[in-house]
C-alpha cells in the first residue's frame, strides 16, 4: 500500500513543474487526496457496503471538491491536477497513466441502470486507455472508449469514440489531430498525392491535410486528391493510346501562380 501511495507522489512531482516536495504534495494536493480517498471507498463499494462508500465518497467530494463515484475504477499513475468541479460517473473506467485537468466530467448520457449488481451494471461512462490527458473544463460523455495517448481539448464534449492518439476539440467533438499513419497506407499515400498534385499545378500546398480542423482547408485536400486521381487516370489513357499508335494532343496546364493563393495560405494558417 506504501508503495502505491509513493508511486501517486512521484506521479504528482513528475507531472506538476509546481510541486517542490513530497510535504507540499501530500498536505496541499487534492487531486492526491481525492484518490486516495476513492480507492478505500471503491473497495467498500465492492465489499457490498455500498451506503458506506457512497458516504466517503461525499465526504470527499465535500473535502476535495471532486466527486469520484465509488464504483469508478481507476489504474495507476491517476493525476488530477487542481481538480475543483471534477465529476467521475460510477461506470468509468480510468487505466494507467490518465491526466484530468480541473472541471472535467467523465459522464453518462442513458438513465439506465441495468440488471445486476454490480457485475453486470449497465455501462453508461466512458473508458480511458492508458496515457490520456483530458483538458480543463471538458466533458467526456458516453459508454465509449477514448483511445490511447488520445488528447482531448479544453471545454470539449465528447460524444462518440476517439481513436488512439488522436486529440480532438471543440462543441460537438471533433478529430483535429490523427496518428501518425503507418508507411505504404491510404491515409500517407493520400496526402502524399496532393501534394504531387498541387506541385504540378504550380503552387504550394501549405502542408494541407485531411486533419485540418478547417473547412477550407479539408475542402482544397479533397479537391487536390481528385485531381490527382483524374490527372492518373488521363495520363494512362494517353499512355494507352500511344501504345496503339495514336497521337494524344493535350494543352499544357495552365500556370497557377504562388501569389493567387497567399490569402488562401493567410486563412488556413491563422484557422490553425
Amino acid at each position: 500500500m506504501f508503495e502505491r501511495i509513493k508511486e501517486d507522489i512521484n506521479t504528482v512531482m513528475d507531472r506538476d513543474p509546481a510541486a517542490r516536495n513530497t510535504f507540499e504534495v501530500v498536505t496541499n494536493y487534492p487531486g492526491l487526496h481525492a484518490l486516495l480517498l476513492h480507492r478505500v471507498s471503491h473497495k467498500l463499494w465492492k465489499s457490498g457496503l455500498l451506503w458506506l462508500g457512497r458516504m466517503l465518497s461525499t465526504f470527499n467530494r465535500w473535502l476535495t471538491g471532486i466527486e469520484i463515484h465509488p464504483g469508478a475504477t481507476i489504474g495507476r499513475r491517476f493525476f488530477i491536477d487542481h481538480g475543483m468541479g471534477v465529476v467521475i460517473g460510477e461506470t468509468a473506467v480510468i487505466h494507467d497513466d490518465v491526466t484530468l485537468y480541473h472541471g472535467v466530467t467523465l459522464g453518462g448520457t442513458s438513465p439506465n441502470k441495468g440488471k445486476g449488481y454490480p457485475a453486470n451494471q449497465g455501462k453508461r461512462h466512458p473508458t480511458l486507455a492508458n496515457g490520456v490527458v483530458v483538458g480543463a473544463g471538458a466533458k467526456v460523455l458516453g459508454p465509449f472508449v477514448v483511445g490511447e495517448g488520445a488528447r482531448v481539448g479544453s471545454n470539449a464534449v465528447v460524444v462518440r469514440e476517439v481513436p488512439p492518439g488522436a486529440t480532438v476539440v471543440g462543441i460537438p467533438g471533433r478529430i483535429v489531430k490523427r496518428p501518425e499513419v503507418a508507411a505504404g497506407s491510404n491515409g500517407e499515400r493520400r496526402h502524399a498525392n496532393a501534394e504531387k498534385m498541387a506541385e504540378k499545378m504550380g503552387f504550394d500546398a501549405y502542408a494541407v491535410t485531411s486533419e485540418m480542423p478547417d473547412p477550407t482547408a479539408h475542402a482544397i485536400s479533397a479537391m487536390l486528391d481528385h485531381l490527382h486521381e483524374v490527372d492518373s487516370r488521363f495520363d494512362t489513357l494517353c499512355q494507352v493510346l500511344k501504345d496503339n499508335g495514336l497521337e494524344c494532343k493535350v494543352r499544357p496546364l495552365p500556370e497557377l501562380r504562388k501569389e493567387d493563393f497567399a490569402p488562401v495560405k493567410e486563412e488556413i494558417t491563422s484557422s490553425l
